[in-house]
């Protein structure tokens, strides 16, 4: 499909909407630590929306506004927990819609996107858990702790699988819903 299809107007106007509802969820997400997983799910979901239409700069922008609104909404005080979704969460749509767009390996593009996603998980575990998951007395993170090492290129590609998974459907399930809002 070609841009040249879509109005300048529909393409800002998607991109808007698409920053806007990621910013609100991740947002939330900030705000309570439970819900952060949820904010960094939700935000990349609706960063799917310019993809949908393969609106990939209107993707980047929104992906920009998402980080920097959110930062200035209140987020900056506690900037170290989006850091995981400013590294992996708010790129791996855009990563995927290009890797279809040209055509890349399917099993190459998810080996590189694995990759990518277990050093944000090293990232997020030095820099956000400060490098201690749970209680030192539970012996159970006494032992991911000690083997961190093993633990996230192991459990992290396993929660990958499904991730990649759930993100590459959920991103036909946006491509369905904005084909009905404007053909």
């Amino acid at each position: 499909m070609s841009n040249n299809k879509y109005s300048k107007s529909f393409q800002i106007t998607l991109s808007a909407i698409s920053c806007a509802l990621a910013v609100i969820f991740l947002y939330l997400g900030t705000l309570n630590p439970y819900l952060l997983a949820t904010g960094y799910l939700m935000g990349s979901v609706f960063l799917m929306l310019p993809l949908s239409k393969s609106f990939y700069l209107g993707n980047a922008l929104a992906y920009l506004g998402t980080c920097i609104l959110t930062l200035i909404l209140g987020a900056s005080a506690r900037g170290w927990v989006l850091v995981p979704f400013i590294m992996f969460f708010g790129l791996h749509p855009l990563a995927n819609a290009l890797a279809t767009r040209f055509k890349i390996n399917k099993i190459l593009a998810f080996i590189i996107k694995d990759i990518w996603f277990c050093a944000t998980l090293f990232v997020a575990y030095y820099l956000v858990l400060g490098g201690v998951i749970g209680s030192s007395q539970n012996e159970l993170f006494s032992f991911l702790n000690e083997y961190i090492w093993l633990a996230i290129p192991i459990g992290g590609t396993i929660f990958f699988i499904v991730y990649d998974a759930v993100i590459i459907r959920a991103q036909k399930v946006v491509n369905a819903f904005v084909y009905k809002i404007k053909k």
